[in-house]
């Protein structure tokens, strides 16, 4: 059953100016005027120029077992336990670009692959997305990364999530959302 969702009419973007830009984001701000007539100021994360997309992997070591990396988090300033991610490069699919990350990180690769879902990361800001992929038949391979330091590599059981949510190494919520779902599907017998 696929749920109506009404539609209203888009604000109009009257202008988008770039305001600051580092390395590895560009600020814009939008003129925007809403149907109503009011006229706001956003600022959001421009998007990167180089044409990467985001993917974030969930290794299934079976149907129970799932893998994860833990990594320095500048952001927290302090270690999370999160899944391999990164950007596909350009020419790269989306599972070349998430097997490359896993053979990174975690020194496996994958056989079979599953597009998950696609999570904004914040809407309000961010005009971003990340793509999600399940990898399924992993191989032990390893490719050099880029990470500073060698990352830990832990295995998990779907019947630990809850108490994994109440670490406070483990906050990250689109990691939290991809395996509640990924979970959520096996046990519907959707990733067969």
């Amino acid at each position: 059953m696929t749920e109506h969702i009404p539609q209203k009419n888009k604000p109009e973007i009257r202008a988008c100016r770039e305001i600051a830009r580092t390395r590895l984001f560009r600020v814009e701000e939008l003129d925007i005027r809403f149907s109503n007539g009011e006229e706001r100021i956003y600022e959001r994360l421009g998007e990167f120029e180089t044409g990467h997309r985001g993917v974030m992997v969930v290794p299934l070591v079976d149907h129970q077992h799932f893998m994860m990396i833990r990594e320095y988090a500048a952001g927290t300033e302090d270690y999370q336990l999160t899944l391999p991610k990164g950007l596909a490069e350009p020419g790269e699919t989306l599972q070349e670009g998430g097997n490359r990350e896993l053979k990174e990180e975690i020194g496996f690769g994958a056989h079979r692959w599953h597009h998950l879902a696609d999570f904004s990361l914040s809407p309000n800001y961010m005009k971003r997305s990340i793509h999600i992929m399940v990898a399924r038949d992993l191989y032990e391979e390893t490719l050099e990364g880029d990470e500073p330091e060698p990352l830990e590599v832990e295995t998990f059981s779907f019947d630990q999530l809850m108490t994994l949510c109440a670490r406070p190494d483990f906050t990250e919520a689109r990691v939290i959302a991809a395996l509640f779902m990924v979970r959520e599907q096996l046990q519907a017998g959707l990733l067969g």
